[in-house]
């Protein structure tokens, strides 16, 4: 008696068989489905019997069939699959991307996925769609993210100033101390950022009826990471002397010679008032960072954090809230460990750097 095949079977509630088969047609990409449908009918198998099999519809099947008698490839039917992101169509896309919008006839200033795939129509004869574009370019590590302003870095001692400050940073002795300083702008007027929300919706965040502002000055610790700070109604030097006030006080003399102090060129750091009272206290002294050079600030990269987390999207009505959640996150969430930036290590700065070391054993 021939032996009888054995039956795996699965009980599987409906629920979950629905959602598994959304998870197979998602997953269904490059037109495997397509090369499916074409073996299986090959084997003459009926269209109804594939559509049952792969768990597709029969449009869906003689749309693999039309396509191939077209003359088309499996994965570049039209039976809703896109085409395979190959090496050529990978450095297509990059090329276009790395030029701007006008150059192949657009009249705007940025590549949408429809203005991408139209011009890879046009110009490569491919049609693809603007979310198979999307696709690719997520396969591709790009995300559609805002820009940021960015002033042009054109000092001319930009080398010299960055040595310095690496140069101070290299050589801190126990009894110095460095800090690089900067003032934070907090509005009440919320800034608007991305967040998770339910799909085709979007979050409201409430205007206030009038804007309140406030002005943080800052001072990050190099050696601890943390930070020294004072608020201030308007950002003037008073602000900046306060919080000079505070850096001596946390940095009393029985402990420490020499307080350093990097700033950027803004000019309540260089006003008569500041500078009398440096004169006054001669423990501490400012050293200007390059113009328009924000990069070389690691204080920055605190500020944004910041922002991040306590002032993007926030729902305070009053500003003094406002400002009370920012001091709680400086206080709870630090210290902040951060390193210089890359822009202190190239090599016309590091060779400037031997170059300052050299001359000081030559005076030594």
């Amino acid at each position: 008696m021939p032996a009888v095949p054995s039956r795996i079977v699965i009980e599987i509630p409906a629920a979950e068989q629905a959602r598994l088969r959304q998870q197979l047609r998602r997953a269904r990409w490059g037109g495997w489905l397509t090369l499916h449908i074409l073996l299986l009918l090959s084997q003459q198998r009926s269209p109804t019997a594939i559509a049952d099999w792969l768990f597709c519809s029969r449009s869906t099947v003689y749309a693999a069939a039309w396509a191939w008698r077209q003359g088309r490839r499996p994965w570049e039917t039209a039976a809703g699959l896109p085409l395979a992101l190959t090496p050529t169509r990978q450095r297509s896309l990059l090329a276009l991307l790395k030029k701007a919008p006008f150059v192949y006839g657009w009249c705007r200033t940025r590549w949408s996925c429809a203005a991408l795939a139209e011009t890879l129509r046009q110009r490569r004869g491919w049609r693809v769609s603007a979310e198979t574009v999307r696709r690719w370019l997520h396969a591709l590590g790009w995300v559609w993210k805002r820009t940021k302003l960015t002033a042009k870095d054109n000092d001319p001692n930009r080398i010299p100033k960055l040595a310095r400050i690496r140069l101070l940073w290299e050589r801190l002795g126990p009894r110095q101390v460095l800090l690089f300083a900067d003032e934070l702008d907090i509005h009440l007027l919320p800034k608007s950022g991305y967040q998770w929300m339910e799909k085709g919706t979007q979050v409201e965040v409430m205007t206030p009826g009038k804007n309140e502002k406030r002005y943080l000055a800052g001072a990050w610790d190099v050696r601890t990471g943390q930070v020294h700070h004072r608020v201030w109604a308007r950002k003037t030097n008073e602000l900046f002397r306060t919080l000079l006030e505070a850096i001596e006080t946390a940095c009393p003399a029985r402990c420490y010679d020499r307080i350093y102090v990097v700033v950027d060129n803004y000019k309540i750091h260089k006003a008569q008032a500041v500078e009398r009272w440096l004169a006054a206290h001669p423990r501490i002294e400012l050293v200007f960072l390059p113009t328009y050079c924000p990069k070389a600030n690691p204080i920055e990269r605190l500020f944004g954090d910041t922002h991040d987390k306590v002032t993007r999207n926030h729902r305070r009505k009053q500003i003094w809230r406002l400002v009370e959640d920012v001091k709680r996150h400086l206080a709870e969430n630090g210290p902040w460990c951060y390193r210089l930036s890359e822009i202190y290590f190239t090599a016309e700065v590091t060779a400037t750097v031997q170059r300052l070391k050299t001359q000081a054993k030559a005076a030594a």
